[in-house]
């Protein structure tokens, strides 16, 4: 037991720090190309921050641990929400000025509702993950669209400040793209093979594994660019993390892993975790969103109610695992 939970603190040691210099990493690189600051934000840091969910959701489709793989994505969006979202809102209320944002909310309300009708059968076939795929193939098409039409969103200027707080050379912006990946794949690789064997010895899923200990380790680059955020009073750029990440979740992280090897959700999936996932999100959604001339802002109340959503979320999945043994 001592390898595994070794290999599961070592992986998501390393997994944090590869998230980071690829993140960096690939935004530098991006802006040496020529993308916008609005691009960059939308989509690199976007796809950035649910690389580490990526990577070990198509490690554990390959390995034949499809479980994991859906529950390290709704769990990380769970976890993104009430964790990232509730916990930073509730240190200080988070404005909300970005248009882009408020846009892509309702796409990734959209996407929640889509992949509940995916589940109702507890199955992601492959003909519905391949369409998950060209759902954000459609969706980056539309960002890089946006991107030119709308170039003075408030984003813009954090993007740019992050970026500038961050300066590369071209050679290191690819020396620590590359370098980033492949530990990245390394680091993937050590946690799901610790985490699957935790499973195995508590006699649990790798589904609950994946909802708990795995989604909650792929998501602190997420926490870690949020906080980075919300020191220098970038307040859209953590709520850009959050919902850019749950969009390439539910998109990218499932559609891969679902490509690889359908799915077979049980129906607690849809019932308990896409139910508190799409919950969430929703309120989320109100949050943020301006109604009756109330200012567009998620409060220290707003948040609190997110994280305790979390916590008792969090807490009755340990609670499976206690009863199971």
């Amino acid at each position: 037991m001592l390898l595994p939970t070794l290999a599961v603190v070592f992986g998501l040691i390393l997994l944090v720090w590869s998230a980071e210099k690829f993140i960096d990493g690939a935004a530098a690189t991006s802006r040496w190309l020529g993308l916008s600051p609005l691009l960059i934000g939308m989509l690199v840091i976007g796809f950035g921050t649910s690389a580490p969910e990526m990577m070990v959701s198509v490690l554990a489709a390959i390995d034949g641990n499809p479980g994991l793989a859906v529950g390290n994505a709704y769990g990380s969006n769970i976890a993104n929400i009430g964790l990232i979202l509730g916990l930073i809102a509730l240190i200080s209320p988070l404005a909300v000025h970005s248009s882009v944002i408020r846009k892509e909310m309702p796409i990734l309300m959209l996407v929640m509702l889509v992949t509940g009708l995916m589940l109702l059968d507890g199955f992601v076939a492959r003909w519905e993950a391949v369409c998950l795929l060209l759902a954000l193939v459609a969706f980056i098409v539309v960002s890089i669209i946006r991107s030119r039409s709308q170039p003075d969103d408030a984003i813009v200027s954090e993007v740019a400040e992050t970026l500038d707080s961050k300066p590369m050379s071209r050679g290191k912006s690819i020396m620590w793209t590359l370098v980033g990946l492949l530990f990245l794949i390394a680091s993937s690789r050590l946690l799901v093979w610790g985490a699957v064997e935790i499973a195995v010895r508590f006699g649990v899923s790798d589904l609950i594994i994946g909802l708990t200990v795995v989604a909650i380790g792929t998501s602190l680059p997420e926490l870690a660019s949020s906080i980075s955020a919300l020191r220098r009073k970038e307040h859209d750029m953590v709520l850009g993390n959050v919902v850019g990440s749950n969009l390439f979740n539910s998109l990218a992280v499932v559609g891969l892993a679902g490509v690889i090897a359908p799915i077979e959700a049980g129906r607690e999936v849809l019932v308990r975790d896409w139910s508190v996932m799409t919950g969430m999100t929703l309120l989320m959604i109100l949050f943020a969103f301006s109604w009756r001339g109330r200012p567009r802002r998620i409060n220290r109340l707003e948040g609190g109610i997110l994280l305790a959503l979390f916590v008792a979320y969090t807490g009755y999945m340990v609670s499976v695992v206690i009863m199971s043994r």
